[in-house]
């Protein structure tokens, strides 16, 4: 009896084993069809849909980005290497447009010439916003030639892989810093740029680099100057959220939710004896959801030899200790703040003067310094672990 059983028993495992190898592989096979049909939905033009690389979009601005083109329908391929940005932002997208065609993911370094120009020919872009860049004045004052290679250089790689592909529109992500510290305020797109630290240097390098391409050429370019971002998206679906190791050189408003949190101490303020009302840095804070909002209008009036340049901000300076205020409102917590000397690189003062982008691309700031302050506290205070992922592929 006892043989009998077991070899039932034996007879019987060996058929769940085959059976579950036969499902697996079905599985698989399913899978792999699916990813494929998915692929080949990126790989071709199709009528009436607009495919946009997204370089950088797993970062705090550019997945945002992804966000809003993907609720208004466009096909968007986002392309990072995770060394700034953030896998969990992906996969917040990922399950919000699960649909094949709609989203794809693709870890590469926009560095590696041959990697870029394989992307562009397996994929049909029609668009590309350039977001991919490391931001951090302070940084990019200790590592100026790691700047210049992750700016300069790899915008003039995109913008070959563009030229080689016949892809005919480039969003481009410049800043204010490329103003340097303007005489008068606010700033126009027609003051004088001149840089005073490295990040502002190597992002008008890039823009050079562009404008000096787009002579010869029937590309449509908008580049847009952004002033200070701040905000989360209002629906809480995304978020900012750096990693430890960068949050001495992130934002103000990512400093001021960590002291709120007791993540850090308190806050630091760097530079008190700036020629301004309070002797603080005053900037132009203008929430992620309209600087979004701002890129998706200038993609729709992009048009092929044409350039547009933009100066994306609210119009309206805040100082650092105002911002500090605002902040402690939006809390509730009344944040301890520790006054220290300058920080290399910085300059006193910068606001906007949006009248331009207002005019050409009706377009406008909506949300105030006070309310992108609280949206963006809910999104830290259901985070507080960020997206609660590690920033492995895995």
């Amino acid at each position: 009896m006892d043989i009998a059983v077991a070899k039932r028993r034996s007879s019987f495992s060996g058929k769940f084993f085959a059976a579950a190898v036969l499902i697996t592989i079905c599985f698989v096979m399913f899978k792999q069809s699916l990813n494929s049909s998915s692929h080949n939905m990126f790989s071709y033009h199709e009528a009436g849909v607009t495919h946009v690389l997204v370089t950088g979009g797993a970062g705090y601005i550019g997945s945002h980005a992804a966000l809003r083109l993907l609720k208004d329908s466009y096909r968007v391929t986002i392309l990072d290497n995770l060394s700034r940005g953030n896998i969990g932002a992906v996969r917040v997208l990922q399950k919000l447009f699960p649909e094949p065609g709609r989203l794809q993911f693709i870890y590469a370094d926009l560095g590696d010439a041959k990697a870029v120009n394989k992307i562009f020919s397996e994929n049909a872009f029609d668009a590309v916003m350039h977001f991919a860049a490391v931001a951090y004045v302070g940084e990019s004052t200790l590592e100026p030639l790691r700047y210049y290679h992750n700016i300069t250089s790899n915008t003039l790689l995109v913008l070959e892989a563009m030229a080689a592909h016949n892809v005919k529109t480039l969003i481009y992500s410049s800043t204010c810093a490329t103003y340097g510290e303007p005489e008068k305020m606010p700033i126009t797109e027609e003051t004088t740029q001149v840089p005073i630290n490295p990040y502002g240097k190597a992002k008008k390098m890039a823009e050079d680099i562009i404008l000096d391409f787009s002579k010869n050429s029937d590309m449509g370019v908008m580049i847009l100057r952004y002033f200070n971002v701040i905000g989360s998206d209002p629906e809480g679906k995304l978020g900012e959220a750096p990693r430890p190791e960068l949050r001495e050189q992130g934002r103000i408003s990512g400093a001021c939710f960590d002291a709120a949190r007791g993540i850090i101490p308190g806050l630091k303020v760097r530079g008190t004896d700036y020629e301004t009302a309070d002797g603080t840095c005053v900037r132009d804070y203008i929430d992620v959801t309209d600087l979004v909002d701002a890129h998706v209008k200038a993609l729709a009036h992009a048009q092929p030899g044409k350039v547009g340049i933009y100066n994306v901000g609210t119009g309206k300076g805040s100082s650092v200790k105002e911002f500090v205020e605002a902040c402690k409102k939006a809390t509730g917590v009344d944040i301890k703040v520790e006054y220290l000397s300058r920080r290399p690189g910085d300059y006193a003062k910068v606001y906007s003067d949006p009248s331009k982008v207002r005019k050409e691309l009706n377009w406008t700031a909506h949300y105030t310094l006070q309310e992108s302050l609280q949206i963006a506290w809910r999104w830290q205070k259901s985070h507080l672990n960020g997206y609660g992922l590690s920033n492995a592929m895995g």
